[in-house]
């Protein structure tokens, strides 16, 4: 089975992504894994406040995935896997992919303007030729039709 997997945050860009993974997932017989990151937090002198900004963030990678999952499967009736993991996105992104052989796909969307932001700038610049997988960089000034008739 095909598993494409798609990092998500709050932009557009990383909605496109999921669109495009999922198009994929249901046209070829797969699946997608929806991974959301938490970024770690700066260390805080009181302890109590990291550990709340820490389960602030975790809670609100979580509430995303949730949401996009039930519209995934809503759309498409397909259940995704779901992950959210708190580190440095390109190594944690490197682990999921060492870690889950069923992966066949990073889905990433860039930004309409300015810099593609981070992950395509790491996966599709000199780390590009070390990965195990090819990476899809969904366009993020693309609409949803052109979306559908790409995937």
């Amino acid at each position: 089975m095909r598993i494409y997997m798609v990092v998500i945050d709050e932009t557009e860009e990383a909605k496109l992504a999921l669109r495009f993974a999922s198009r994929r997932a249901a046209k070829t017989g797969g699946n997608v894994h929806i991974l959301a990151l938490v970024p770690k937090a700066d260390f805080v002198a009181w302890g109590g406040v990291q550990a709340t900004m820490e389960a602030e963030a975790l809670a609100r990678a979580e509430e995303l995935v949730a949401a996009a999952a039930g519209a995934l499967f809503e759309e498409s009736g397909l259940q995704p896997i779901i992950s959210v993991k708190t580190g440095m996105g390109p190594e944690i992104v490197r682990q999921m992919l060492e870690d889950y052989a069923d992966i066949t796909a990073l889905v990433l969307g860039a930004a309409a303007t300015g810099a593609p932001g981070p992950l395509v700038t790491y996966f599709a610049g000199a780390h590009a030729g070390s990965l195990r997988c090819p990476v899809i960089i969904v366009p993020g000034s693309l609409n949803d039709e052109q979306i559908d008739a790409l995937s």
